[in-house]
């Protein structure tokens, strides 16, 4: 009894004690993870951190940028990089550096808005068509192969002149285009997954096919998504770029890289190279890095590559 306070006001430090090692230990299980990652995967690893470079720019492009997106600096055109303007300046004076970091954040909103509305909607199709089958999947699968009969800029230039142009309008049309190709690659695991035996009691005991399709299928076919999402990124950036050189895009005055290039740096090409050679190379990086990226997480993800 006369240990009882003592042991009492232990007990509060013996218990921060232990949530400290156990933060410690996830710290150190996640460091391992990255380590391992990093040495079974490099290129996925340089794709990681280019990845993580773009949302950081997105996330604080106020405060890494020197300047607002649109400034003009008085007196300041055309000037090549150097120390006061990292990456030079354009045709109107505009700091390259800050027109960059912001263009980041068009393409990262454009990507991940247009990937998650379109597999979200692949994933739909795609589950459903697999796991019913019969007259449904034929009939869904019909709808598909109409819809990608239908080159790119078609369906981009159709939803432009009904809606209007507009960055809501370019994650639209993208993510159409998105939703057909990836359905067919999630169509094709849940149809493995649907005839599982485990899918098959499932129906047996007269589960709901809602029921079966998220507790199931779903879950089953989460890798194939992600791998999905994360390759499809790289190739959504890539579209945005080129929509906006086309004059499809984004709308100015915001940044866009495939507008800075076919505006601006293709009349002054020879004349102030950077303007061109940045947004080139910011692209490139960006499809490169959600390439290797989702190249590792596909060698990892997917059971019949690993270890190969």
């Amino acid at each position: 009894m006369a240990g009882g306070p003592a042991v009492d006001a232990l007990s509060p430090l013996a218990g921060r004690a232990v949530q400290a090692r156990r933060r410690r230990g996830r710290v150190g299980r996640a460091a391992r993870a990255v380590w391992w990652f990093t040495r079974r995967k490099p290129l996925g690893a340089l794709g990681a951190a280019i990845v993580l470079a773009m949302l950081l720019m997105t996330v604080f492009a106020e405060a890494i940028a020197h300047y607002d997106y649109d400034e003009t600096i008085r007196g300041a055109r055309m000037r090549p990089p150097g120390a006061a303007h990292w990456l030079g300046t354009d045709n109107l004076g505009r700091d390259m550096w800050s027109r960059i970091v912001y263009g980041a954040r068009v393409s990262v909103t454009v990507g991940f808005a247009t990937i998650l509305l379109g597999t979200a909607l692949a994933t739909a199709i795609g589950i459903s068509s697999g796991y019913f089958g019969g007259v449904y999947d034929i009939a869904v699968q019909r709808v598909v192969d109409a819809w990608m009969s239908f080159p790119f800029l078609v369906i981009v230039l159709s939803v432009m002149a009904v809606l209007g142009p507009g960055l809501g309008n370019v994650i639209l049309s993208l993510s159409i285009i998105i939703a057909a190709n990836a359905s067919r690659v999630i169509r094709g695991a849940a149809i493995q997954t649907s005839q599982q035996a485990y899918v098959e009691a499932a129906r047996a005991l007269g589960a709901a096919h809602a029921r079966i399709l998220v507790r199931h299928i779903l879950p089953n076919v989460t890798a194939t998504i992600i791998i999905l999402a994360t390759i499809g990124l790289g190739a959504v950036i890539l579209a945005e770029s080129a929509l906006s050189f086309l004059g499809f895009g984004v709308p100015p005055p915001y940044p866009s890289w495939g507008a800075m290039l076919s505006g601006s740096g293709r009349t002054y090409m020879f004349r102030a190279p950077w303007m061109a050679v940045w947004p080139g190379i910011a692209i490139s990086l960006a499809v490169f890095g959600f390439n290797m990226l989702g190249d590792a997480l596909r060698d990892i993800l997917d059971p019949r590559l690993r270890g190969s």
